[in-house]
């Protein structure tokens, strides 16, 4: 398969997600369920799983943690009624995929996540997609991240 048409498969699969999974359960911020829609989610996991990406599950990321089911990353980003100039402190970056979404909606998300491995992968991701109003700190999120509050 081309890599264009596996990019529209994608396309297609996340405005399927954003229909059947968000807004079919009742998520009405437009913010939201345009993030939703924007973030590749398939780019977040291993390439194995990629074509359950968008699937109504969550899935494994590696470091015994796993990618938040999508309805649930956009029951929790639109229970933050975010309006836009927030600075957001994330803790558990993960996959990366929560903070797309946060980024998205934000003028600056702080995320800490306690696995380098997991820390690497997300950072590597987030700044290949272009995103620029994001600190990564490696460290353990019960600590917050002080000099950022």
């Amino acid at each position: 398969m081309q890599e264009k048409e596996k990019v529209d498969l994608y396309r297609l699969a996340r405005e399927r997600m954003v229909e059947t999974q968000i807004k079919a359960r009742g998520i009405k911020d437009e913010r939201v369920l345009k993030a939703m829609l924007k973030v590749p989610r398939h780019l977040f996991v291993e390439e194995a799983l990629r074509d359950q990406a968008y699937g109504d599950f969550p899935l494994p990321i590696g470091e015994g943690q796993t990618i938040s089911q999508p309805y649930i990353v956009a029951l929790m980003t639109e229970s933050l009624e975010l309006k836009g100039n927030e600075r957001v402190l994330e803790i558990g970056t993960g996959s990366g995929y929560q903070t797309a979404i946060l980024a998205e909606l934000v003028l600056w998300v702080y995320t800490v996540e306690r696995f380098s491995t997991l820390l690497s992968k997300a950072k590597k991701i987030l700044t290949e997609l272009g995103y620029k109003n994001i600190s990564f700190k490696l460290d353990d999120g019960t600590l917050g991240w002080g000099e950022a509050s």
